[in-house]
C-alpha cells in the first residue's frame, strides 16, 4: 500500500525520576524532549495534504505546553510528589512509572482522544535516544 507521511516535531523541556530503576535516572533530572508525530494517509484532503502542519501543532503543542512542558512528570506512587507538592511545584503524574516508554505511549493516547490517529510517535529524551510508539 503506498501512503502519504508527514511528521510534525515537537519541542519541551521536562523532568522526571525513576521508579525501580538503579542507575542516575533514579534522581530528579531535566530533559530538552523532542516528540516526532508521524501521520500518514493513503489519499490527500482537498488541500492535496495529509495534514496541516499548523493543525497538528496547534491541537499537540497546546496540550503538551498546558500540561507537560516545564512540568516534572512523576508516577503516582512516587514519595517525591507530595514533598513537590508541598512547594507548589508543576507536576504532572502518571498512574504508570514515567520512563520514555510510558510517556510516549501517553502522548499517544492523548493525541488520539485529540482526534489525531498518528502513525507513529518518537519521544527523544537526548539527541541519541528516543522511544517509540505505535499502533501498528
Amino acid at each position: 500500500m503506498k501512503l502519504h507521511k508527514v511528521t510534525k516535531v515537537i519541542d519541551f523541556c521536562y523532568g522526571h525520576r525513576l521508579l525501580k530503576y538503579d542507575g542516575k535516572c533514579k534522581n530528579l533530572h531535566g530533559h530538552n524532549g523532542v516528540l516526532e508525530i508521524d501521520i500518514s494517509s493513503n489519499k490527500l484532503d482537498d488541500r492535496g495534504m495529509v495534514m496541516d502542519f499548523g493543525d497538528i501543532k496547534g491541537i499537540v503543542k497546546s496540550w503538551i505546553d498546558e500540561n507537560l512542558d516545564h512540568k516534572m512528570i512523576l508516577s503516582v506512587d512516587d514519595p517525591m510528589v507530595e514533598a513537590l507538592q508541598s512547594y507548589n511545584e508543576p507536576l504532572y503524574i502518571m498512574d504508570v512509572n514515567p520512563t520514555a516508554e510510558n510517556i510516549v505511549k501517553y502522548i499517544y493516547e492523548i493525541i488520539l482522544a485529540l482526534g489525531i490517529t498518528p502513525l507513529e510517535l518518537r519521544l527523544w529524551e537526548t539527541p541519541s535516544s528516543y522511544a517509540s510508539y505505535s499502533e501498528g
